[in-house]
């Protein structure tokens, strides 16, 4: 919700008056950009002499260790991008509102501020808190500047595991390692989020199991924000692989990392004494069922999957009628199982309780394996009324598609 401060309403003002909305806005950006909080900043409602001309969109970027304003003119046909340093765009834009673009539009990291002319040329100014769905957590600043990263990369352990190296004597990122380092980000910042959702903010320690925790990028990363964030962490890795838990037992030991183990296991046999958080990425076909019926078992307030080989429902699946000329290609076939192996997934984690999201996890240029099933438990139970509908709709999907088992509900009901 916009409050308006300078109404477009008000009676005839001075000429000093009139620029007052149009300097505060420029203020309010100028202080966006020297504190950091600056998100993107949208000109539109085109008055000028350029028929196909658009808008103009501005984000941050730096280019050769300076900070500039990246202008994008947005034509019907084509893009033109310029950058300019701070000061000189600032000026740039002064120049614009008002003469050429009589709508402009900032978002910063808590507040959206709009300013708008009137046909006469008249300034108002509203502003409003940003909508959380859209709230950037850290500016993109392009080029050769990353986005704010939730991790240190000078930490020491992630030179034992590969993460970075020395270059003359400062940890640098392995270049190879660029696309890992956004997904170990990414990962943290979902992890953040469900965290506070499920209320274990307020929890003076957290207790995580890592499935399959590999080489233990993510089991470190999370032992590191936690213990970050004030909180006695206990994160294990669980891990088949015996060179795997040696080399991040190691690497744990080696500085101290008081809190975070490697045990060999295997979620099906694997018992922790307590479990807040369960955490199973790229686990194969059915083993995400067995590592979401462990969550489910243990009581985790957050369950974290990250599926992939979604092989045991594509051979039982009976292609509807309706369907069939477009599931004649072999991989809209794979496509669809997959769809329908995580809804059902979803369904039956709804069913027991738990709030259940499922969406891209980190964009499909870095990973094929970019999906994730997040299920935070609610504070309240679930209705009987609702878990029978839920119920339903699992038996009608199977049926729809001739679906014989499914395993996650196969475990639930043993």
């Amino acid at each position: 919700m916009f409050t308006d401060l300078i109404p477009d309403s008000a009676p005839p003002e001075p000429p000093a008056a009139k620029a007052d909305a149009k300097d505060r806005f420029l203020r309010l950006l100028e202080t966006a950009l020297a504190n950091g909080t600056f998100a993107k900043l949208l000109l539109s409602k085109y008055v000028g002499d350029e028929a196909q001309l658009d808008r103009l969109m501005l984000r941050e970027v730096q280019l050769r260790g300076e900070r500039q304003l990246s202008f994008l003119w947005r034509y019907q046909t084509r893009d033109i991008t310029k950058n300019y340093a701070i000061p000189e765009a600032l000026l740039r834009l002064a120049d614009l509102l008002g003469a050429q673009f009589h709508s402009a539009h900032l978002q910063t990291q808590s507040e959206e501020v709009q300013l708008v002319f009137s046909r006469k040329g008249r300034p108002s100014l509203r502003l409003g808190k940003a909508p959380a769905a859209t709230m950037p957590l850290a500016a993109e600043a392009g080029h050769d500047k990353e986005k704010l990263r939730y991790l240190e990369l000078s930490r020491p352990f992630w030179l034992d595991l590969g993460v970075t190296h020395l270059v003359r004597g400062e940890a640098a990122l392995v270049p190879a390692m660029s696309r890992k380092w956004k997904q170990i980000n990414k990962f943290i910042e979902i992890f953040s989020a469900a965290l506070k959702s499920s209320g274990l903010n307020d929890s003076p320690d957290v207790h995580v199991a890592d499935f399959g925790s590999g080489k233990g990028y993510l089991t470190f990363a999370m032992h590191d924000w936690l213990r970050a964030q004030g909180k006695a962490a206990c994160v294990t890795g669980v891990e088949l692989r015996d060179d795997m838990v040696k080399l991040c037992g190691a690497a744990a030991a080696k500085h101290g990392m008081a809190g975070l183990r490697f045990d060999q296991g295997d979620v099906r046999s694997y018992t922790p004494l307590r479990l807040d958080v369960m955490i199973a990425l790229h686990a194969c076909d059915i083993a995400t069922d067995y590592a979401i019926h462990f969550g489910l078992r243990a009581g985790a307030k957050v369950i974290m999957c990250s599926p992939c080989c979604h092989k045991q429902v594509r051979p039982q699946m009976q292609t509807p009628t309706l369907l069939r000329p477009l599931l004649q290609h072999g991989i809209h076939l794979g496509q669809e199982a997959e769809m329908v192996t995580d809804g059902l997934r979803a369904l039956l984690l709804e069913a027991e309780g738990y709030d259940t999201q499922v969406f891209e996890f980190v964009a499909l240029e870095h990973t094929s394996k970019n999906k994730m099933i997040l299920a935070v438990k609610r504070a309240q139970a679930l209705s009987a009324a609702r878990r029978a509908e839920l119920q339903a709709q699992i038996a009608e999907i199977k049926r729809f598609y001739g679906i014989r088992e499914q395993e996650l509900q196969c475990l639930l009901a043993a």
